[in-house]
């Protein structure tokens, strides 16, 4: 059984795992140098098992560590090293350990041993040690590396589980490197068995364990309508869009310039023998020693295979010579390299927009299945709110919070009815509430969740449905209210403006997106370098209202808005992101990495 795992970095981890005497190290120093052949800049974390020493007898760095530095450090100009003396009973923490790597310099850690971890792995096998599979009791083995003899159960293997050549090094950097390409940071609040519970059975939540119960009773729409491609943005598609044709169509030039057939050398002149225009194709076969002029998108002659650039080819007289590098295959588009006939161009449950529209349209598609859009109906609570457009009421505010969570759940492709503002009397909320449950997939209110609070809204939810009033170990956002009036979802959401967008974002998006058919509902995280020091609470998820930019170093930097008042809208304004410190951190230092979620999807 392996032992729980979270990455601290912002970059992957993967493990490498085997019976001693399997040759992780020799295949990792095979594997490490023609990893940076492809341009991936390592890490690497080696479990020793005994009292190992790095240092040499007799020199200052060891003789200062042996007289009891805890620590000792030695630099010149092409390298430093930091020994640490850290006795412990037992194993080292790769957690701590992978803190100490500069995440900034390197793509990714490969970590060889600590395999009792729940970290991502590649296992490493041969038949002749007659060792058995470590697969079958870690499930976070994503594929085995092995030697031709090794005999895998087919039958029994995972269908994501990956069969590697053992001696192929250049298939196991391919593997590596599409892991790399492939991983997402993870959220600071990952949902995890231990978080998941029942609705009722806990008040005070931490932000997974509060997604967890949300998420566990949202079942996606099931009704499908066939709609126009104009009117596909940000819907969610019902079914697997299929390439009815190749794309592109037809093999192509991707620049203006000479198609010919490549030769191995190159004659030193071609005749031209035609023209070839987007839209035309020639019509007869290029034979060696031939090249016609072609225009970006034109089909390549019959026989042609290569395409030289306009501006390193000269022609005199129907005479072509090149300059410059030619490759063979060089700047042609082959037909179906992009999309074969008949492969999923989309799949099920991909939120279309712009691109995807565009897409759909080269494939020659005008009418696809979609869900049918989610219907949301929101209310704001309080006579001490009023409507904008009309006369403040003494002692009153503007009811800004309707109209926020109007627009994010627009944003999401939601039908929305609005039902104003109720007053605060127990006949006005139930008829609502009970009206708006047989009109709505979700109910949103806003204000009058806390717990403790006596507004009428408990009363009257208590007799209509199943709600719970929680505690969610977060700021800004604390109270929060979840349940079912009959069929529909309820969402109470907090009074404070800043408050009501923030829980919208980790716990109603996710639910609508959800709800909506998506399959990646997940908020979108980036990692950012902190500009400032960032405080908060051991034990408390913080959203702090940020600026993030892109650094002379090519880096996202990141800078809270100032003030953080859970009442200030105008933070909202000026950020473009939540900066997320996860409950297990008191601060940030700056220099530091952070996670970042963007407004763009909604704000």
């Amino acid at each position: 059984m392996s032992n729980p795992f979270v990455n601290p970095l912002a970059i992957p981890v993967l493990g490498f795992c085997a019976y001693s005497g399997t040759g992780k190290t020799t295949l990792l120093k095979q594997l490490i140098p023609e990893l940076n052949q492809r341009g991936l800049r390592l890490a690497v974390i080696k479990h020793a098992h005994h009292n190992f020493d790095v240092d040499i007898p007799g020199k200052d760095s060891y003789e200062m560590r042996k007289a009891g530095a805890r620590q000792m450090l030695v630099a010149s100009h092409v390298r430093w090293a930091l020994m640490t003396e850290d006795a412990r009973d037992g194993d080292p923490e790769l957690v701590h350990l992978l803190k100490q790597i500069e995440a900034d310099k390197v793509d990714i850690v490969l970590v060889e041993g600590f395999k009792k971890l729940a970290l991502p792995k590649i296992e490493l096998h041969r038949a002749a040690h007659g060792k058995p599979f470590i697969y079958t009791q870690d499930e976070n083995i994503l594929a085995i590396a092995c030697c031709d003899d090794t005999q895998l159960p087919s039958d029994a293997l995972p269908n994501e589980l990956r069969r590697l050549d053992l001696n192929n090094v250049s298939q196991i950097a391919d593997f590596v490197i599409e892991y790399a390409q492939n991983w997402e940071a993870p959220l600071q609040y990952p949902i995890s068995a231990v978080d998941a519970c029942t609705i009722g059975d806990n008040k005070n939540l931490s932000v997974s364990q509060g997604l967890a119960q949300i998420l566990s009773h949202v079942s996606p729409v099931a009704e499908v309508e066939e709609i126009d491609l104009d009117a596909l943005d940000n819907r969610v598609l019902a079914s697997d869009s299929i390439s009815p044709v190749d794309v592109p169509q037809q093999t192509n030039s991707a620049m203006d310039g000479y198609a010919f057939v490549y030769q191995d050398p190159m004659p030193a002149t071609l005749k031209r023998v035609g023209e070839v225009l987007a839209g035309h194709q020639y019509s007869g076969t290029l034979s060696v020693g031939e090249t016609v002029r072609i225009m970006t998108g034109a089909t390549v002659p019959v026989g042609a295979d290569t395409v030289q650039p306009r501006e390193l080819a000269k022609e005199v007289d129907g005479n072509v010579n090149f300059d410059g590098r030619i490759l063979a295959g060089q700047h042609v588009r082959l037909a179906g390299e992009d999309i074969a006939q008949g492969q999923v161009a989309l799949a099920k449950a991909t939120r279309l927009s712009a691109a995807e529209q565009g897409l759909l349209a080269s494939l020659g598609l005008n009418r696809l299945n979609v869900y049918r859009r989610p219907t949301v109906a929101v209310f704001s609570t309080g006579d001490e709110v009023s409507q904008p457009g009309e006369a403040l009421k003494a002692n009153c505010i503007y009811d800004s919070n309707r109209f926020t969570i109007k627009a994010m759940a627009k944003r999401l492709g939601c039908d929305v009815i609005d039902l104003g503002i109720i007053e605060d009397s127990e006949t006005a909320l139930e008829a609502t509430l009970a009206k708006a449950a047989t009109l709505a997939d979700v109910v949103i209110s806003s204000g009058g969740v806390s717990v403790g609070d006596a507004d009428y809204i408990k009363t009257v939810l208590a007799r209509l449905g199943k709600i719970d009033f929680w505690r969610i170990s977060m700021r800004p956002g604390r109270p929060l209210a979840f349940g079912k009036i009959g069929d529909s979802l309820f969402f109470g959401l907090p009074g404070n403006p800043v408050a009501v967008m923030v829980t919208f974002l980790q716990f109603v998006q996710p639910a609508l997106r959800k709800l909506a058919g998506e399959v990646n509902w997940q908020a979108q995280l980036f990692p950012a370098i902190s500009d400032e020091t960032l405080r908060s609470r051991q034990g408390r998820t913080e959203f702090i209202r940020g600026i993030y930019q892109l650094g002379k170093d090519g880096r996202l930097h990141v800078s809270s808005t100032g003030n953080q008042g859970s009442g200030m809208l105008s933070s909202m304004v000026k950020g473009n992101c939540l900066i997320i410190i996860g409950d297990d951190a008191e601060a940030v230092n700056a220099g530091e990495t952070v996670f970042i979620q963007p407004f763009a999807d909604l704000l």
